[in-house]
């Protein structure tokens, strides 16, 4: 497996990614425009093909996650944790000093996940993410300090 950065013209890609982990996908479109935009950046883990990717900004000492997706016949096999490692790492590379993320408050284990990394809750969204017809969730929002080194 090769875990390296990811471009814009691999929306596709990501989006094939995000649409198998996902029932609301983003489409190649729309990952290209937050990959393309200020702070944009992705990584990736592929072996013959693409299995995983994180999407983020970092931007005046912040940093945030926006999607992190992993194709569900790769789950499992520490590919997530690999990527936020890795995103921590580039996010600090890029001069942030804290990085932030939404996650569902029932999505156990991307919470674990995060939690798993160092990351702490620092806040909730309430009816943040829309669910169509079974309502709404709420988000929580997660915080890391990078700790920067100077």
């Amino acid at each position: 497996m090769k875990l390296r950065g990811a471009w814009g013209h691999e929306a596709q890609a990501l989006a094939q990614i995000h649409a198998a982990a996902f029932d609301h996908a983003w489409s190649a479109a729309e990952i290209a425009q937050l990959l393309d935009g200020p702070g944009g950046f992705a990584l990736l883990i592929e072996t013959e093909a693409p299995l995983a990717f994180i999407l983020c900004r970092a931007v005046a000492g912040e940093a945030e996650i926006l999607t992190l997706a992993v194709d569900p016949a790769a789950r499992r096999r520490g590919l997530a944790r690999a990527l936020v490692e890795a995103a921590a790492g580039a996010a600090r590379m890029a001069g942030a000093d804290v990085m932030f993320l939404e996650v569902a408050h029932d999505n156990l284990p991307a919470l674990g996940l995060y939690e798993a990394a160092g990351f702490e809750r620092a806040g909730l969204r309430r009816g943040y993410y829309d669910r169509g017809a079974a309502g709404s969730a709420d988000a929580v929002v997660m915080r890391l300090d990078l700790g920067r080194e100077t």
